[in-house]
């Protein structure tokens, strides 16, 4: 059955869904987006993610009178109308809005977008994937923007040298996060993430702090730099689409051959929430 969005107020049926050409998202890439898993028809930590999505909306100053609760109506409204949509991914956009002259418009436009359940090798998660490096600044990195020129072109690198993800570090090489992820290293059964100033703040993230304190396992936020990789025992990624998601090798640098221990007792405990749910 065809899948239905949610279209500037409208529901519509996927083939009927377009965007404008005159939408500031379209044309300049002003608009922020969030993405959230459905599990069993629910939505998971629905709450975080549209807390983040208002604060995008803030930092890129883009004026709208949606509340939380407004939100959460119109996804419950979506997954309503999708009534075979049991497990997936659900995309949520605001843009600039429509404009005339290219560059300012009056009323944003949110859209909300469902995609097919996707799941990564399970090799991936015994083995760990390779990742690289790239020194480059985002754009806002606080908010969670549609502006992914550079990632893209970096992660297209990053397939040539048969890496999985690119992790951005500055001019001053110090680690902050993946293009679509958050990094973490594990030293001495120590858990280490980059500080919250410079990264956006993923809720599987947030979720692993749970985590840890349950676990016992002490977990901080810190510096990490490059150079301190070759002490790392392991490290993994996190995300909505990645879980967790192991690291065996940076650039050159290889990081054990296999998942680690205390990233697999993370990953057990994040696959116990999800079941849960």
């Amino acid at each position: 059955m065809e899948k239905i969005f949610y279209l500037k107020g409208k529901f519509l049926k996927e083939s009927q869904s377009f965007i404008s050409p005159e939408d500031l998202g379209f044309l300049r890439g002003y608009g922020i987006f969030e993405f959230f898993e459905i599990i069993n028809r629910k939505p998971f930590y629905l709450k975080d993610h549209l807390k983040r999505f208002l604060n995008s909306a803030k930092i890129l100053k883009i004026d709208h009178s949606l509340s939380l609760e407004d939100l959460e109506k119109i996804v419950f409204k979506t997954l309503k109308k999708n009534k075979n949509f049991k497990d997936g991914f659900v995309r949520m956009i605001l843009t600039g809005g429509d404009s005339k002259d290219s560059l300012s418009a009056e009323k944003p436009n949110l859209y909300l977008l469902l995609e097919e359940k996707r799941k990564l090798p399970q090799i991936f998660y015994q083995k760990g994937v390779k990742v690289i490096t790239k020194i480059f600044n985002r754009v806002l990195p606080k908010a969670k923007n549609l502006c992914y020129a550079e990632s893209i072109l970096n992660l297209k690198e990053a397939k040539k040298k048969e890496a999985f993800e690119v992790i951005i570090c500055d001019k001053n090489g110090e680690i902050l996060e993946g293009t679509t992820s958050n990094f973490f290293a594990v030293i001495k059964n120590k858990v280490f993430t980059p500080p919250s100033e410079k990264i956006v703040e993923g809720v599987t993230r947030k979720i692993v702090f749970g985590i840890c304190k349950s676990l016992k396992i002490e977990i901080k936020e810190r510096k990490i730099f490059k150079k301190q990789i070759e002490n790392f025992d392991e490290a993994f990624l996190t995300s909505t689409t990645k879980k967790i998601l192991p690291v065996t090798k940076i650039d050159r640098l290889r990081i054990g051959r296999k998942t680690g221990n205390v990233t697999k007792k993370i990953m057990e405990e994040f696959e116990k929430i999800r079941k849960n749910f």
